[in-house]
C-alpha cells in the first residue's frame, strides 16, 4: 500500500466532480485535500455550493470543506489533481496546473488530440504512460504531467476491441451505434420535452471523438517513447444518439478483421472472458476483477440491470453473433459516469502511483 496522496478535485460541484468525491471518499491511497469550482462557489462550504445529484449522501468528511477557486496556487500541496471541468473552461485551467508542475488527470476533451498527451482507458492502454518523460521534457517539468480520459462512449467501445485485437489481430472496419444516457450531458442536461418519449439522433462532436480516439487508444508508442503510433489502417464509423436512460451507454458494434477467416462466436466469447489488463495485475484498488463481463442472455446487457457490474468499472458484452455485412457484431454497455468518466481517472492515477510516476 502506497503512502496517502493528497488530491484536489476541479469542477467538484458538477456531476463528474460528485462522482470523484464518492469514489475517493474512502480511498486507501488518495485523500481529498482540496475542492475547486467556479467563482460563484469559491469560499462556500461544499454542502452549500453543490446541487448534489447522487443517490448516496455527501460524504461527511467533504461536506464542510471550503471550496477554492480553480487556480494552481490553491492546489500546490496536492500530489494529484482530478479535473471534472467542462471543456469550455478546462483548457486554460488545466494548462496552468500543468505548468505549476502538478499531475493532472482530465475528463475534458481539450488535450486528447495533443501529440504528447496520453489518452488512456485504464483497462486498455496504460502502456501509453511511457510517453510521460517526453511530455515532462517538453514542458520542463519534474513531477507534473497531464493524462486525459477518453470520451465515455469511446471508453466502452475500446475495451472489447482491445481484447479482440490482442486475440485475433487487427480490425479494418468498425461500425458503432450508441444509445447514450442523459447523464452524459451533465446537469441540467437535456430538456425533458426533448428526451421524454423520444430519441435524439445527434450528440454534438460525439461521433468525431469516437472515430479519432479509438485509433489513438488502440495504437502504441514508438520505440523511442517520443510519440504515439495510432492505428491509421482502422476505420471507425459512429452514429451517436441520446435516449431517455439515466446512466449507462448501450452500443451496437460490428467489426471486420484483417485476418481471415474471422474467429467463431465461441472463440470471441472466450477471448473476451479471458482478457486482463495491467491495472488488474497491479491489484489497483478500483481495478475490476473482470474488465469485461460476459452475458449470454438473449436480451442483455441492459442499462438498468448491468451498468453497475464490477461497481461500474467493467464493460458488459453480450449478443455476440456473426454479421452478414462485416464479420462479427455484439452489444456492449458501459457506465458512462464511472468507467466512462471519474472512474477512469481514478484508476489511471492508481496505475500511475504503482508505476512510480506520482
Amino acid at each position: 500500500m502506497s503512502p496517502s496522496k493528497k488530491v484536489g478535485i476541479l469542477g467538484a460541484t458538477g456531476t463528474v466532480g460528485q462522482r470523484f468525491i464518492l469514489l475517493l471518499a474512502d480511498h486507501p491511497v488518495f485523500t481529498i485535500h482540496a475542492l475547486g469550482a467556479s467563482s460563484r462557489s469559491a469560499g462556500k462550504a461544499y454542502k452549500d455550493a453543490v446541487k448534489w445529484k447522487q443517490s448516496r449522501a455527501i460524504p461527511a468528511n467533504v461536506k464542510d470543506m471550503t471550496v477554492k477557486a480553480c487556480v494552481a496556487e490553491e492546489f500546490k500541496d496536492c500530489d494529484v489533481v482530478f479535473s471534472g471541468l467542462d471543456a469550455d473552461f478546462a483548457g486554460e485551467i488545466e494548462m496552468a496546473f500543468l505548468k505549476a508542475d502538478l499531475a493532472v488527470f482530465s475528463n475534458a476533451k481539450n488535450y486528447r488530440r495533443e501529440p504528447t498527451v496520453p489518452l488512456i482507458v485504464p483497462t486498455v492502454n496504460t502502456s501509453h504512460f511511457d510517453l510521460i518523460p517526453q511530455q515532462r521534457a517538453l514542458h520542463n517539468l519534474k513531477k507534473g504531467f497531464i493524462i486525459t480520459n477518453a470520451n465515455c462512449s469511446t471508453t466502452g467501445l475500446v475495451v472489447p476491441l482491445k481484447a479482440l485485437q490482442d486475440a485475433f489481430g487487427p480490425m479494418s472496419h468498425i461500425l458503432v451505434h450508441t444509445q447514450q444516457a442523459i447523464s452524459g450531458a451533465g446537469y441540467p442536461g437535456v430538456p425533458s420535452l426533448d428526451i421524454f418519449d423520444n430519441v435524439v439522433p445527434h450528440i454534438g462532436g460525439e461521433e468525431e471523438k469516437m472515430e479519432f480516439e479509438a485509433s489513438k487508444i488502440l495504437g502504441g508508442v514508438t520505440a523511442d517513447g517520443k510519440e504515439f503510433a495510432p492505428l491509421n489502417n482502422m476505420t471507425v464509423s459512429a452514429t451517436c444518439t441520446r435516449v431517455p436512460v439515466l446512466d449507462g451507454h448501450l452500443e451496437s458494434v460490428s467489426v471486420k478483421f484483417v485476418n481471415q477467416p474471422p474467429p467463431s462466436v465461441e472463440a470471441v466469447y472466450e477471448a473476451l472472458d479471458k482478457y486482463t489488463c495491467e491495472a488488474q495485475k497491479l491489484k489497483c484498488h478500483l481495478a475490476p476483477e473482470h474488465a469485461i463481463v460476459i452475458t449470454k442472455e438473449s436480451d442483455r446487457p441492459q442499462p438498468r440491470l448491468d451498468r453497475d457490474n464490477e461497481k461500474g468499472q467493467a464493460v458488459t458484452v453480450g449478443r455476440v453473433r456473426k454479421c452478414p455485412v462485416l464479420d462479427l457484431k455484439f452489444v456492449l454497455l458501459v457506465h458512462n459516469t464511472v468507467l466512462g468518466a471519474a472512474g477512469s481517472s481514478v484508476l489511471n492515477a492508481e496505475v500511475a502511483v504503482s508505476r512510480g510516476l506520482i
